[in-house]
Order: C-alpha cells, then structure tokens, then sequence
C-alpha cells in the first residue's frame, strides 16, 4: 500500500503519470463505468479518457501520448460498437461469441424445472444408454417428458403429467413371457 501511495505522490510531483499509472487510473474509470451503468459507453478511444486526465494533469502533447501508449499496453479486447471492455480478456470474448452463435443456432431458450416432476426409473447402469435413446425415439413417450437424464442407477424424466408417465412406464415393467 505504501509503495502505491509513494508511486502516486512522486506521478503528482512530476508533470505526466508514468505509463503503469494511466493504466490504472484508465482501469478504475472503467470499471466504475461497468459498475454505474452496467456496461462501457462511453470509452473507444484514448481521447475519451483525456478529460478525466486532464482534470489531474497539466494538458500536454506528451499527456496525451502516455494515455494512448497506456491504452495500447493494455491490450483491451473492443465490443462490436468499439468500446472498450475491461472485465474480459479476448479469450473470453472468443468464447461467449462462440457460445452465442450456438445458442442462436440451437434456439436455446431457458426453462424452469419447478413446474415438473421427476419421475426416477431404476435401470441397470450399461442399458441406460439404450434406454434414453429407445423413451427419446418413442412415439409414445412423445410429449410426456420434457428432458431425461442418465444417473448412476436409472434415469430421471421430467414431465407435466406424472400420472400418465408414471403408468406408461409401469405397462412396461410387467414381466417377460416367453
């Protein structure tokens, strides 16, 4: 803590802040930017940010470049507007993009499993594979579960009408004649 606090004293003593202060204080108006509005727009470029540093230090040429070197040694990945973002590295970007074009391409909507009742079917471990495949192609179980999942020693289906699950499933646990 003292040695941030010597840093900036000695940065408030000399005409410009050192590159590593820029990027800081480039850094905190940021993030009060996300934390105020929920995300940057207002920051594309080192010019946007020349007013807040101007308010701390004398208006200068040599300003002004140590606020671009600061904003390209920061490497801050850019939405599609062009403004910046400070909370994610562009690997993240690359892969909440791809992750929205999945989305997109698969429809993907969000549903609440509250309103639906597992029902659990015991199964031996090595059918239920085959299972799952043979409920999910099944005319008849057609719109009587909205998901299945495989668990250790069964699965789970999730259906609005547990009742009428509940005995189609059953007709099926009768035993085998031969």
């Amino acid at each position: 803590m003292d040695e941030e606090f010597t840093t900036q004293e000695n940065d408030s003593l000399r005409k410009n802040p050192s590159r590593k202060t820029c990027e800081s204080i480039i850094r905190r108006i940021l993030l009060a930017e996300v934390a105020q509005q929920g995300e940057n727009r207002h920051f594309k470029h080192a010019v946007d940010f020349m007013g807040y540093f101007e308010s701390l230090y004398p208006t200068s040429h040599s300003l002004t470049k140590q606020v671009q070197r600061a904003i390209k040694s920061m490497n801050m990945p850019k939405d599609e507007n062009g403004y910046f973002i400070v909370n994610k590295s562009m690997e993240q970007i690359e892969q909440d993009s791809a992750l929205k074009n999945c989305f997109a391409q698969a429809h993907v909507k969000t549903m609440s499993l509250e309103t639906f009742t597992p029902i659990f079917l015991e199964a031996d471990k090595e059918l239920c594979p085959y299972l799952t495949k043979l409920i999910t192609e099944s005319i008849t179980f057609q719109n009587l579960f909205v998901t299945i999942i495989e668990t250790s020693n069964g699965l789970i289906l999730y259906t609005e009408n547990p009742e009428e699950l509940k005995k189609l499933c059953q007709t099926y646990c009768e035993p085998l004649t031969y």
